[in-house]
């Protein structure tokens, strides 16, 4: 993944922005409280705050429920106020003023629409998001990682951030923005590179850190 800034991009730069921002500091009430869990969770936190406004945060490995609960105290930590997707019925009241106040995006299902495009065409809109996704897609172990992190990173021109929680040491936070290239299994590598030794809370449910892509890619046949 090439180190590059989001300014001198132009591959896979969505369409025009809108001026919309959703990196509103979290106020005092939130910061008092992931404060708090954190104290008494006996959690470390590692890595700085990311540089680029607009990025897309891989949050891994995830295994339990409480992994949002830890990865929203650390956000408040760092002032890095994450978005993050749930299903349509989350949103309605009396609730769902609460669910868009910590960041939820409402995902409608039953709408014939491909998810990664809406997500590509809603970060043109923003100046900053910071949009979480759980790349393993359910809390039970699974054999493939879900690619749309990365399909979206790539349609958006947008970074990945890597943020973790490992339960074995309690320490967790931001790790490096990458960036994709044409190249996926070479993305992957640094990926795993990253998340290798990182235990989640059931470790026995962790999945393989590998995209269906990388495999594809390796049985294409070779140009001559």
């Amino acid at each position: 993944m090439a180190e590059n800034s989001e300014s001198d991009r132009s591959a896979g730069e969505p369409v025009q922005r809108r001026g919309k921002d959703a990196s509103k500091p979290y106020g005092i009430f939130l910061r008092t409280l992931g404060w708090l869990l954190l104290k008494l969770g006996g959690w470390t936190v590692t890595g700085e705050r990311p540089k680029a406004k607009r990025l897309v945060v891989v949050a891994a490995p995830h295994t339990s429920n409480w992994d949002f609960v830890w990865v929203l105290a650390f956000a408040t930590h760092y002032q890095l106020r994450i978005s993050w997707l749930g299903k349509n019925t989350l949103f309605k009241a009396p609730f769902g003023g609460f669910m868009r106040w910590l960041g939820g995006i409402p995902v409608y299902r039953q709408k014939k629409t491909n998810l990664v495009d809406e997500l590509v065409e809603t970060y043109g809109e923003y100046e900053a998001l910071a949009l979480t996704v759980p790349p393993e897609g359910t809390r039970g172990q699974a054999d493939y990682w879900k690619s749309g992190f990365y399909h979206i990173a790539k349609g958006a021109g947008v970074p990945i951030l890597l943020s973790y929680l490992c339960y074995e040491n309690k320490m967790g936070g931001f790790g490096p923005e990458l960036w994709t290239s044409d190249d996926v299994r070479a993305d992957m590598d640094k990926v795993r590179a990253f998340y290798a030794g990182k235990v989640g809370k059931r470790a026995d449910l962790s999945s393989r850190i590998r995209l269906r892509e990388e495999d594809a890619a390796a049985s294409a046949p070779v140009e001559q």
